[in-house]
C-alpha cells in the first residue's frame, strides 16, 4: 500500500456514556499514485456497517469489504480501480471499553457519585479501535473531528473548538479545527465533566481535571508553560498548535501520553496535593510534564518513519526533559535523578544476555513494555548524554535544531538524524551513533597501568557469563591526578578491542568515565591506582557523581561474579563519612539488594553495616524535615528512614512508629516522609496497622496518597498479612494500580516465598490486568522466586509457548531469576 496515502480524515463520533457505545462516520480522503483495486485499512473491535466510495459530488457507490480480525484489517474493494484523489465513507459502531486502550471509560467520584468520562489512548496502534485508518506513524494526515455528545458534557481534542451546534434530544455537536499533518497515534478525544484553568498567554496552556481537583493543578499549569517556553527557545522552533492541554485522567495505564496539543497524565503525575505530594514527587511531576512537552517536537512535529525508530521520540524526550527541569530548578540537580534512576535502570536491563538494541528490529509493531522501555527511553537518553559530552553542548543543540528544521511535519529515520547532526556539527558521529544505537549491550573497559601508558581492553558486560565478541567506539573521558595535586581531564575515542593510552610520568592516579558521561562500566586491574581512588573517595577529592560511579561499577562487578560480594562490602567502608545524596542512595539500594537475597544468617551482617553507614547520616540531617532543607536532603531522608527500619535501627524505628501513630490519629506528618513512615508502619505493625492502611486507602481522595499506601502494604511481615495484601490487590484496588502492591511484595523478603504460589493460583485474575501491568507482575514474581526455580522455569516455558506475546518478558524474568540464584553473599 505504499502508493496509497491518507490526506485527510473527517471523523464524527456519537458517544453514549450510559451504554458505553459509540457510532462513527469516517471520511478518508486518499491520494492514490497508481490504480488500486483494493484499499487496506486497520480496524479493531469495530462493527462496520457500510463502506462507500464518493465518486463525485453526485455519485456514491457501495464498496465490497472484508474484515480480517486476525490481521486487524479492513480490505475495501471498490467497484472499479481507484487512482488520484479519492474519498471513502465508512459507517461503523464500537464500544467505549474498559481496557485503557482505544476509546475507553474512566471513572471518578464527585459528591459521593461515581461518574464516567470517555478518554482515548492510541499509542502504539489503538486508533484503529475508534476509526478505520492507516494506523502507522508514517501515514501522516490532517484530522477534522466532530463529537455528538450530551449537551452538558465537555469535550477536548487536539485542536480548539471551531463550532458548537445544539441538536435535538439533549445532544450537541462539537466540531474542532483541522489539525496539521500528524500520525494516528497522536489523535486525542476526551468527553466528560472536567474542570479547567488556563493561563493568559497568546497560546494558552490549559489544565483539565475531574471535578473538585482543579485546585491541585497550579504546579502543572506553571511548569507546563515553562516547559513550552523552554522548548521554543532551545529548539528555536515555535510550538505549532494554538493551545496546549494537560489532562488528568483517573484511570490510565501509562504515566502520560504526548497526544499533540492534548497530553494525558495519571492524576498523581500532574496534580500537586498539599501536604501529600513530596518534594521528590513535585520534581517527578515537572520531569514528566517536560518529557511530554518535548514530545510536541520530538515525536509529534517530527515523527519516526517506522516504529523501530521510536527511540527518536523517547530518548530525546527523556534526556532533554531533565535539561528543562535543571534550567528552572538547578538546586534540584535533576541530572542526579537521571543517573540514579533511568541511567542505572538502563544499565541493569542492558546487562542481560537477552537485551535489545535502542533501534529495535521490526517495525510493524514495537511494543513498549518492561523489556524494551528501559532501552528505548533511558539507554537512549544516556547515549545522547554521551554524545553531547563528545560534541559539546553548543554543537549538540545545533544538531537538534537542524534536525527539527529539516523534518518538520515529516517522518525521519535514525540515519536522517545522524546525517543531519554530522552536517550541522561538522563532527564524524555517524559511526559512533550507529554502533551504539544498532547493537545491543554495552562494554566494560578494563584498565591497568604499565609505566607511562594505560593498557585498555573492552568487552561486552553481562551479569551472566558470555562469549560475545563486540566492540563499541567509546568516547572515553579520563581524569588524571598529578603528583603536584593538579587534575587534568583528557578524552580519546577508544574503538578497538585493545589499545594503549600514553600518560605523563607524573600522573599519580587516573579515573575513567569522568562525571559518568559514558555508558560503560570500568574495572581497574591496577591495585595501586585503585587504592588511590579509594583515598579520593574518603577525602572527597572526586565529585559525588564520580564517587557514585565507582561504587555503582563495583556492585555490578559483584553481581556479575567478576569480584566477590565480600570485596564490594569491604569497598563501601570507604564511604563511612559520605554526605552526598547520589553515592548514599546508590549504596542504600545495593545494600538492600544484598540483604533481601541473603540467608537469615547473612542478613544480620548486612543490617549491621547498614546501621553503621546510615544512622550517622540520619542524625546529621535530622529525622524531622525542615522547609529549609536542600532538595537532596529531602529525598535522602525519605529513602533512608525505611531502610534503616529494615536494618534494625532502634532510633529510626521509634521515630517512624511514632509518626505512623500520629498519622493514624489524624495528626499531620510532613509530606516528605509520608511514604517511608507508611512503609515503616506496615513493616513494624501487625494486623491493626494493615487495617489502618486499608481504611485510609478507601477514604483517600488523593491518588498520590493511595499510591503511597499501596507501596507500603507491600512491606508487611507476617504471612497472613501478605495473604491479605494479595487479596486486597485483586479485590479492592482499581485496575490501573493492581500491579503496585504485587510488585512491592516482590521486593519484600518476608513476602517472596508466597508470591510464586499466589501467581499460579491467581493467574486467571492477574491476566485480566492491562498487558503492560501484567508483564510487570510476571517480571517481579518470576525473577525473585529462587526457592522454586525448577517449577518456575518449567511453568513459564509452557506458558510462553501458549502465549507467544509473553516471550520478551518471560525471557527477561527467567534471566533475572538465574542472576538472583547465582548472586550470593559468600
Amino acid at each position: 500500500m505504499e502508493n496509497i496515502k491518507p490526506v485527510d480524515y473527517i471523523i464524527e463520533l456519537e458517544l453514549d456514556l450510559k451504554r458505553f457505545r459509540f457510532k462513527g462516520t469516517t471520511k478518508i480522503i486518499l491520494e492514490i499514485e497508481s490504480p488500486a483495486e483494493e484499499v487496506t485499512l486497520n480496524i479493531l473491535d469495530l462493527a462496520v456497517w457500510s463502506v462507500k466510495w464518493l465518486k463525485d459530488a453526485e455519485t456514491t457507490l457501495d464498496c465490497m469489504f472484508i474484515h480480517d480480525p486476525g490481521q486487524e484489517k479492513l480490505i475495501v474493494r471498490p467497484p472499479e480501480p481507484l487512482s488520484g484523489a479519492r474519498t471513502l465513507l465508512i459507517n461503523y459502531e464500537g464500544e467505549i471499553n474498559n481496557k485503557m486502550a482505544g476509546l475507553y471509560r474512566s471513572f471518578y467520584t464527585f459528591e459521593n457519585e461515581r461518574r464516567p468520562v470517555a478518554i482515548t489512548q492510541f499509542e502504539e496502534s489503538d486508533a484503529r479501535r475508534v476509526f478505520p485508518c492507516m494506523d502507522h506513524p508514517a501515514k501522516k494526515a490532517a484530522f477534522t473531528i466532530s463529537l455528538v455528545v450530551d449537551k452538558d458534557l465537555k469535550t477536548i481534542s487536539n485542536m480548539p473548538v471551531q463550532s458548537e451546534e445544539r441538536l435535538g434530544g439533549g445532544k450537541k455537536r462539537v466540531r474542532f479545527h483541522r489539525t496539521p499533518n500528524m500520525s494516528t497515534y497522536l489523535v486525542f478525544i476526551g468527553v466528560g465533566d472536567f474542570d479547567m484553568i488556563q493561563d493568559r498567554e497568546e497560546t494558552p496552556v490549559r489544565v483539565f481535571t475531574p471535578p473538585g481537583l482543579i485546585q491541585y493543578a497550579g504546579l502543572g499549569l506553571d511548569f507546563g508553560r515553562k516547559s513550552l517556553d523552554f522548548c521554543e527557545s532551545y529548539f528555536q522552533s515555535p510550538y505549532p498548535l494554538p493551545k496546549m492541554d494537560l489532562i488528568a485522567v483517573a484511570d490510565f495505564a501509562f504515566g502520560a501520553m504526548e497526544n499533540w496539543g492534548a497530553v494525558t497524565f495519571r492524576e498523581n503525575l500532574l496534580l500537586d496535593y498539599p501536604n501529600v505530594t513530596s518534594n521528590a514527587m513535585r520534581e517527578r511531576i515537572c520531569e514528566i510534564i517536560a518529557h511530554e512537552i518535548v514530545h510536541q517536537w520530538f515525536g509529534n512535529l517530527v515523527t519516526p518513519a517506522d516504529w523501530k525508530y521510536l527511540w527518536l521520540n523517547e530518548s530525546f524526550a527523556t534526556y532533554v526533559a531533565y535539561g528543562v527541569v535543571d534550567h528552572y530548578h538547578p538546586e534540584w540537580r535533576a541530572y542526579d535523578q537521571f543517573i540514579a534512576g533511568g541511567f542505572t535502570e538502563a544499565m541493569n536491563r542492558d546487562a542481560m544476555h537477552d537485551t535489545t538494541a535502542i533501534e529495535i528490529a521490526g517495525g510493524e509493531h514495537v511494543v513498549i513494555n518492561s523489556s524494551t522501555a528501559p532501552i528505548i527511553y533511558s539507554k537512549g537518553g544516556a547515549v545522547l548524554r554521551q554524545i553531547e559530552g563528545y560534541l559539546g553542548r553548543d554543537r549538540f543543540q545545533r544538531g537538534l535544531r537542524r534536525y527539527l528544521e529539516s523534518f518538520a511535519y515529516q517522518c525521519a529515520s535514525s540515519r536522517d538524524l545522524w546525517e543531519t547532526f554530522e552536517s550541522a556539527t561538522e563532527k564524524p558521529i555517524m559511526h559512533i551513533m550507529e554502533s551504539w544505537v544498532s547493537q545491543p549491550g554495552f562494554p566494560v573497559v578494563e584498565v591497568r597501568r604499565d609505566g607511562n601508558r594505560l593498557i585498555l581492553s573492552q568487552n561486552r558486560f553481562t551479569y551472566l557469563p558470555n562469549d560475545f565478541e563486540q566492540t563499541w567506539p567509546i568516547p572515553l573521558t579520563m581524569t588524571l591526578f598529578m603528583e603536584n595535586g593538579e587534575q587534568k581531564t583528557v578524552s580519546a575515542l577508544f574503538d578497538s578491542s585493545c589499545s594503549e593510552f600514553p600518560i605523563d610520568s607524573h600522573v599519580a592516579a587516573y579515573k575513567l568515565n569522568h562525571e559518568q558521561t559514558g555508558f560503560y562500566r570500568v574495572q581497574y586491574r591496577d591495585d595501586t591506582n585503585f587504592e588511590r581512588l579509594s583515598e579520593f573517595i574518603r577525602s572527597k577529592t572526586i565529585s559525588p557523581v564520580d564517587r557514585w560511579g565507582l561504587e555503582n561499577d563495583m556492585f555490578a562487578l559483584a553481581v556479575s561474579g567478576r569480584i566477590s560480594v565480600a570485596a564490594y562490602l569491604s569497598f563501601i567502608d570507604h564511604y563511612s563519612d559520605e554526605d552526598a545524596y547520589l553515592p548514599l542512595t546508590g549504596i542504600a539500594g545495593h545494600l538492600f539488594d544484598i540483604y533481601r537475597r541473603a540467608s537469615d544468617a547473612g542478613k544480620s551482617g548486612i543490617a549491621e553495616k547498614g546501621r553503621r553507614l546510615f544512622d550517622p547520616v540520619l542524625r546529621r540531617i535530622g529525622y524531622e524535615p525542615l522547609e529549609t532543607d536542600p532538595h537532596s536532603v529531602s529525598l535522602l531522608r525519605d529513602r533512608l528512614i525505611y531502610l534503616s527500619v529494615v536494618f534494625g535501627s532502634d532510633t529510626a524505628s521509634r521515630f517512624a512508629w511514632d509518626q505512623f501513630e500520629a498519622m493514624a490519629g489524624g495528626r499531620p506528618v510532613h509530606r516528605d516522609i509520608q511514604k517511608s513512615v507508611l512503609q515503616s508502619g506496615a513493616y513494624l505493625g501487625k494486623a491493626a496497622a494493615f487495617d489502618r492502611l486499608a481504611q485510609e486507602f478507601r477514604a483517600s481522595q488523593s491518588e498520590q496518597a493511595r499510591m503511597n499506601i499501596l507501596i507500603a502494604m507491600g512491606c508487611v511481615q507476617e504471612p497472613e498479612l501478605v495473604e491479605r495484601v494479595q487479596a486486597f490487590a485483586l479485590e479492592e484496588v482499581p485496575d490501573r494500580n493492581k500491579f503496585v502492591p504485587v510488585s512491592a511484595l516482590c521486593s519484600n523478603p518476608a513476602a517472596v516465598p508466597y508470591m510464586w504460589p499466589y501467581f499460579k493460583n491467581q493467574l486467571n485474575r492477574l491476566e485480566k490486568m492491562h498487558p503492560m501491568h501484567f508483564e510487570r507482575v510476571v517480571e517481579s514474581v518470576v525473577s525473585v522466586s529462587v526457592n522454586d526455580v525448577d517449577d518456575v522455569k518449567e511453568f513459564m516455558m509452557k506458558y510462553q509457548e501458549k502465549n507467544p506475546k509473553m516471550k520478551d518478558v518471560t525471557t527477561l524474568a527467567l534471566e533475572k531469576l538465574e542472576i538472583n540464584r547465582r548472586f550470593k553473599l559468600d
